[in-house]
């Protein structure tokens, strides 16, 4: 797991060095040469020189898929399904802002002749590999990057054939499509773990939910949202549970179990954190910087627009005791504002309403000049933190990843943090916005309407502004004698090694005030135990320094016997968790279905049901369940009747 992550991360800060990101885009269909039908859930995998990683595609249900934000150069692309020869297509040239379009025959493993494949540009294919392959289930449809590194193509035969001549490049003009150039990450689901194997679960916790709102903004207009979009974690940490904080400690814990309605012999554990209280008198003074991408890509779908009527809920909410400074950034960046009152709200309005739309995207050079700003007016003592508002385009400026996530690691050291608010649907990087945020020691968020803003710059102002505790760990032992086996629900991408635990050099989540963190476990019993688990918090003070623990067993005592035998905040978690399980086609949600969901949330009891958000979140399942027209793509292999519900089957 921790080399997964690993590998994971690179990928990640290799794309976004990559020059031309946006310029460069293959497209393409992919269809049975039996019968010149499109074929669903191909995993396409590009590589290239000039790349240095992959990206990895799969087609949708009309057989296409579209790999965008890719730097010039000569790719190789490798097509896999299931009960067909994999096949490979090499010397492929993809120039600056130029779309290639590379269309694919496969053939069944049945046959015996060889592929046919059609594309606009490069040589001659070369000679093709019929060699069947065995991977996981899950190696295929957990999402994005699934192989590391996959199996190179075949070496050509001795006897070399004349090569063809190669072909006229053939660039296609795309029609302007809703939803284009929106990058995400996946880190594919988490596996079900023996505790003979391993008895500790190690995670960083996560207070953002972007993931959610991005989620929203798909669905409400008319879309199933992204696999790769969805983090299960985000859309369970969107609701508030009624946590009560307990003023004599850092963290309350909260822990209730209870049968799974979806993974027969498993129970869903709900184990819920409560941060301590800030209250608005209480919370220090604040110095922020606004950084704010007016480049031409935030010109449409109004996105300046929405960003200008957030930033002024938020001074709307700010008192004397603050400071606003404004930067913004699109071929270049300038200052628009110094350090100002919160006070002098009409001077803040009007250079807000004064902002205007031009120019590529330089986010470095916003970054740093958000940081120059906030580092030169340091408020000692107090909150200083750079607030970058954008899309997260950067198709100028960024060129040195690991330059950029050294300097925004040494500010954060310093006492400047970075909160990154997305906005825009469609030509969005969701992949930087998170890790600026995530290195800068500060949130995520996503605001997809004006209410979004509202929550975080006016509901949850004092826990988006103030830390309470740094670097926050979980870490679950499970007893060996009382758990067979568990999962962690979520948290891919934050999972840590158990040794990580106690290293206080290694980084991990922070949380503000009177945040709340809430972890959904499926886990399979042995035999009747006083306790099953130990679960321990290790955090620091905001200021730094070594490390404290939390401890606190886990009682048997807390799983009840029925779903609807829980607290209905409890529920809640799960049918959040659930949602976004379906969402994302997780295999362990075939046996749930939307209709099985949806009741599942009318048993959440009033008066929470009637609560806006929780209404909102019953709406969007049905909006989902109207949308959804995929085929479980797991039946032929695994079929449900006969699911194992202990492991994901392995193809030989």
């Amino acid at each position: 797991m921790k080399h997964a992550l690993r590998s994971a991360l690179c990928c990640v800060l290799l794309l976004l060095s990559a020059p031309a990101l946006a310029d460069s885009v293959i497209i393409g269909t992919v269809m049975s040469a039996e019968n010149k039908k499109p074929i669903a859930d191909v995993v396409v995998t590009a590589t290239s020189p000039n790349l240095m990683g992959e990206q990895v595609v799969v087609t949708d249900s009309e057989g296409n898929y579209r790999i965008p934000q890719l730097p010039p150069g000569v790719y190789t692309l490798r097509f896999d399904k299931e009960n067909y020869r994999p096949f490979s297509r090499s010397d492929i040239p993809l120039r600056l802002d130029r779309t290639v379009r590379v269309n694919v025959e496969l053939l069944p493993e049945s046959f015996a002749e060889e592929m046919i494949v059609v594309t606009g540009g490069g040589s001659s294919a070369p000679p093709l590999d019929f060699g069947a392959i065995g991977r996981s289930i899950s190696d295929f449809f957990s999402g994005g990057k699934k192989n590391a590194n996959p199996p190179p193509p075949p070496p050509p035969p001795s006897s070399n054939p004349t090569p063809a001549p190669p072909t006229p490049e053939r660039t296609v003009t795309l029609p302007q499509q809703p939803f284009s150039d929106m990058y995400f990450q996946s880190y594919g689901v988490n596996p079900t773990i023996d505790t003979e194997e391993e008895r500790f679960s190690t995670f960083s916790v996560d207070v953002d939910r972007a993931s959610y709102a991005l989620a929203r903004g798909y669905l409400e207009r008319g879309a199933l949202p992204d696999e790769q979009a969805v983090r299960v974690e985000e859309f369970v940490n969107s609701f508030d549970y009624g946590y009560r904080s307990d003023p004599e400690a850092p963290f309350s814990v909260h822990v209730e179990g209870f049968p799974s309605p979806s993974r027969k012999g498993y129970h869903v554990v709900h184990i819920g954190l409560k941060a301590r209280e800030v209250s608005r008198e209480e919370r220090k003074p604040a110095h922020l910087v606004f950084v704010i991408d007016v480049s031409g890509s935030m010109n449409i779908e109004n996105r300046l627009g929405l960003v200008k009527r957030a930033l002024k809920l938020l001074v709307d909410e700010l008192d004397e005791r603050d400071r606003v400074s404004i930067a913004v950034y699109g071929s270049t960046a300038r200052p628009v504002l110094g350090p100002t009152s919160a006070f002098e709200k009409n001077k803040l309005f009007a250079a807000i309403d004064g902002l205007s739309s031009d120019g590529a995207t330089n986010a470095q050079a916003g970054i740093e000049l958000g940081y120059s700003i906030a580092s030169e007016h340091l408020l000692e003592g107090g909150i200083n933190r750079v607030i970058l508002c954008s899309d997260g385009v950067a198709n100028n400026g960024i060129t040195d990843a690991d330059g950029i996530w050294e300097r925004v690691r040494a500010q954060a050291s310093k006492g400047i943090t970075l909160t990154t608010v997305g906005f825009g649907m469609g030509n969005y990087n969701d992949v930087l916005m998170e890790r600026l945020a995530q290195v800068g020691e500060g949130n995520y968020a996503y605001v997809d309407q004006l209410e979004e803003a509202r929550r975080i710059f006016v509901q949850n102002l004092t826990g988006t502004l103030q830390v309470v505790a740094k670097d926050v760990k979980l870490q679950v032992e499970f007893d060996r004698k009382a758990v067979a086996r568990y999962r962690l629900v979520g948290y891919e991408n934050r999972v840590l090694a158990k040794e990580q635990f106690a290293d206080d050099r290694v980084d991990a989540g922070e949380v503000g005030a009177g945040h709340s963190v809430t972890a959904i476990y499926e886990v399979k019993l042995r035999e009747p135990a006083e306790s099953f688990a130990t679960l321990r918090i290790r955090y620091k003070a905001p200021e730094g320094g070594d490390s404290k623990e939390m401890e606190k067993h886990l009682p048997s005592s807390i799983l009840r016997p029925a779903y609807g035998r829980t607290a209905p905040p409890t529920r809640l978690s799960y049918v959040a968790a659930a949602f976004a399980e379906k969402l994302r086609g997780s295999y362990w949600v075939r046996t749930l279905s939307w209709p099985q969901l949806v009741s599942l949330w009318e048993e959440l009891d009033e008066p929470l049901r009637d609560r806006p958000d929780v209404r909102e979140l019953g709406a969007l399942i049905r909006k989902a369940q109207g949308l959804d027209r995929r085929t479980d793509r797991f039946e032929q292999l695994a079929p449900v009747v006969s699911m194992d519900f202990d492991r994901v089957p392995v193809i030989k």
